[in-house]
């Protein structure tokens, strides 16, 4: 099993769903230095966009990835049809879930990066991404509870993962999807 999650920025969202999955992030609530410690929050730039990067190895032996595909919508088919030929190619029987985790990301977040990443203004944008993780930070968890619960029950070789149920509802003070 390979897990891929993926979203626009690659370096908020995605290095969440990673740390949780890896059990770096611990349920519950989370702190501002817990959040800022999370290994590539807020620390991707254009240049690494589209590079797949390994987040480490979890409890079942399974590696953990993410990647930054901005807003091309050609990134995940590609990667799809790529673990398609060389799954194929050298016959293995690994299976590889690629996980979107932008419909969790909250107005507040989106806010963030862009001040952060994009106009280099951390001091408006470090404090809005860490309210954003805070309000999102249960979705996440649940998302890769349910991608690794799909992951285990499907024999599929590569999957793709929308995770639509899991968008970010304002004005939702717990956990809320549908």
């Amino acid at each position: 099993m390979i897990y891929i999650y993926n979203d626009f920025g690659g370096t908020h969202t995605t290095s969440m769903a990673a740390a949780y999955h890896l059990h770096i992030l611990k349920p519950g609530k989370l702190t501002e230095q817990e959040i800022l410690s999370v290994p590539y929050f807020n620390q991707l730039t254009k240049k690494d966009t589209g590079h797949i990067l390994y987040h480490g190895t979890d409890d079942e032996g399974h590696p953990v990835y993410t990647i930054r595909r901005r807003n091309s919508k050609y990134v995940v088919p590609a990667l799809t049809d790529l673990s398609s030929i060389l799954l194929n190619r050298y016959g293995q029987k690994e299976t590889i879930i690629i996980s979107n985790t932008s419909p969790t990301v909250p107005p507040m977040m989106t806010a963030g990066g862009f001040f952060s990443r994009e106009l280099k203004i951390d001091w408006i944008g470090v404090p809005l991404l860490v309210k954003g993780a805070k309000q999102c930070h249960g979705l996440i968890q649940h998302l890769v509870e349910e991608t690794k619960r799909v992951a285990a029950s499907l024999h599929e070789q590569v999957v793709v993962l929308e995770n639509k149920k899991y968008q970010y509802k304002m004005g939702k003070k717990d956990i809320s999807w549908k």
